[in-house]
This record gives C-alpha cells, structure tokens and sequence, in this order.
C-alpha cells in the first residue's frame, strides 16, 4: 500500500543530466583532494582509497544511465 506525500516529485528527473553532474563534481574535486594532500601531510597518500572508490562509483551511474537503462512501462511491485 502506498501513501502519496508531499515531497513526490512533480517533474521527471533528467538521468543523463544528473550523471554528467556527478561527472563534473568528480573532475574538479579529485584534483582538489590531491591537492590537499600534496600541501599537507605527505607521508600517507590517503586520496588513494577516495579517488577509485568515488570513480566507481561514477562508472555504476554511468553504467546505470546509458547501458542499462530502465523501460518506462515495467510494473512496480
């Protein structure tokens, strides 16, 4: 049973506009953790667990909007 709420969205979300989004963020932000790093403490290179973690998750949204993409007429359950 489901209840309607208040917060449901009135317009369709854009996959492909909020993949290229989480992209952009991940481009300019990588840099930017490097960065710290390289101006502070260097003797552990700890951006080495956030970068492939954040970039696999990119990969998933990418994968997720364009090569499995979700028919608009399956049934929800």
């Amino acid at each position: 049973m489901t209840h309607p709420n208040q917060w449901a969205a009135t317009t369709p979300t854009n996959a492909a506009k909020g993949f290229k989004i989480h992209l952009i963020v991940f481009l300019v932000a990588t840099p930017v953790i490097w960065l710290v790093w390289y101006l502070t403490d260097r003797t552990y290179p700890w951006p080495l667990w956030s970068t492939p973690a954040w970039a696999i998750g990119v990969l998933f949204h990418y994968l997720g909007v364009f090569v499995f993409k979700k028919s608009g007429n399956s049934q929800k359950l």
